[in-house]
């Protein structure tokens, strides 16, 4: 099974969203979270470290990110194993360094953002920033 992770940079009630290109053979076209496989002998937070690197041009800082949920997602011939983590705090400025992964990249209110791929991870991304702001 294939392992995924996803990174939801949040700054106050936004969160910062990638629209797949509709090239992608998974979720084309949609916004979703940005990030990627975990490579072969990487942790998951080593994985989002390198993926939103490379996606965004961003340097997640140490102690940041925090577990949201874990979910199976995809066809049963072609499943993967979806971890999505909140990440609070980053060094440099997002943008969209792989043009041939996403269209756009756009920050979002939690109470705006498009409807959901995977509506365990928006629950949970919700949950969680409305519990910080209190």
């Amino acid at each position: 099974m294939i392992e995924v992770v996803v990174g939801a940079l949040v700054r106050e009630r936004r969160v910062l969203l990638a629209y797949r290109s509709q090239n992608k053979r998974a979720y084309p076209a949609v916004w979703e979270l940005p990030g990627g496989v975990v490579e072969p002998g990487e942790s998951e937070l080593d994985a989002l470290r390198r993926e939103l690197r490379e996606e965004l041009g961003v340097h997640i800082a140490t102690g940041s990110a925090s577990h949201l949920c874990r979910l199976t997602a995809g066809p049963a011939e072609g499943q993967a194993r979806l971890s999505a983590w909140l990440v609070s705090d980053w060094e440099g400025t997002p943008a969209n360094v792989a043009p041939d992964e996403h269209d756009d990249i756009r920050w979002f209110d939690i109470d705006d953002m498009p409807p959901p791929v995977h509506v365990p991870v928006r629950a949970a991304l919700v949950a969680a920033i409305r519990s910080h702001r209190r």
